[in-house]
């Protein structure tokens, strides 16, 4: 395996965090197992080739595959199951009630990896609304920094040890058979939901504000005021009651906006000011 001069690894740590707010400074054997090979193979001598080579090219290609590689993309199906519990036992019916002349939600998924989350999200929405579903439009954005889990994400097609955690019931009702080993989830759930490329240091303005936004196990790699900044992004375009749930190892600061609920999930109660609009993600 490679090994990291402290320059290159200085420059490496430093881009990270200056342009996605990640901070690598713990991680360098990380950094050396994720890049040695894919390195080696293009026939790069050394770290310090890559990253001059990386950095100059102006089309970003070469950037994004570099930050591809080193951003962790851990997820499965109904993970800290505990906010699809509340989704379905208090913010749903909340939802329910307030929205009934609308019959629309609009959502956020802010790290959707491979899309486990956000057809977690659709699927619990689904089971909840029952035969009353087809009435609702349902519009959940999913986002992530990595552009190939995306393209996993949007053909939402794994394989059965992947959908372990997904209730038996669901796998029949929620996905087809491809394979012998392989299930995708169905079309009419894939529509509910845009996978788009975002960097959550960038601006973030909505053409509507969000009614949730679920942003979890992201922020646990970031630097206290680089949070501070991004949850004060996510309190501007969030609905008035909407709600923010993040990673059950992750806070935000004592200053939030929001109101703290319960462990994880915070809401943007009536006693704040109302969301801004602007252009869309």
């Amino acid at each position: 395996m490679m090994k990291l001069t402290d320059e290159d690894f200085n420059r490496l740590v430093t881009y990270m965090k200056k342009n996605y707010g990640i901070n690598l400074e713990k991680k360098r054997v990380l950094i050396e197992g994720r890049l040695s090979n894919m390195i080696s193979t293009r026939g790069f001598k050394d770290f310090k080739e890559f990253i001059d080579f990386a950095f100059a090219d102006k089309t970003g290609k070469e950037t994004m595959q570099l930050v591809n590689k080193l951003t962790t993309n851990h997820t499965f199906f109904m993970r800290e199951p505990e906010h699809f519990q509340f989704l379905k036992s208090t913010v749903l019916p909340y939802f329910e009630q307030e929205y009934s002349s609308t019959r629309s939600l609009n959502l956020w998924c802010a790290a959707s990896s491979t899309g486990q989350e956000p057809y977690s999200i659709v699927m619990t929405i689904d089971d909840y609304f029952g035969t009353k579903a087809a009435s609702w439009k349902i519009n959940l954005l999913a986002t992530d920094l990595d552009t190939e889990v995306l393209k996993t994400a949007q053909a939402g097609i794994y394989t059965i040890d992947m959908l372990k955690d997904v209730p038996q019931n669901w796998l029949s009702k929620y996905f087809t058979k491809k394979s012998a080993t392989e299930y995708q989830v169905i079309d009419r759930l894939r529509k509910q939901i845009t996978f788009k490329q975002f960097n959550l240091m960038d601006k973030i303005v909505a053409q509507k504000p969000y009614d949730l936004i679920s942003c979890r196990n992201v922020m646990i790699y970031f630097e206290q005021e680089t949070k501070n900044a991004l949850v004060e992004r996510f309190f501007d375009v969030t609905r008035e009651n909407g709600y923010l749930f993040i990673g059950h190892a992750e806070s935000v600061g004592r200053n939030t906006k929001y109101t703290y609920i319960k462990p994880a999930i915070y809401r943007r109660t009536s006693a704040t000011p109302k969301p801004g609009s602007g252009g869309r993600i």
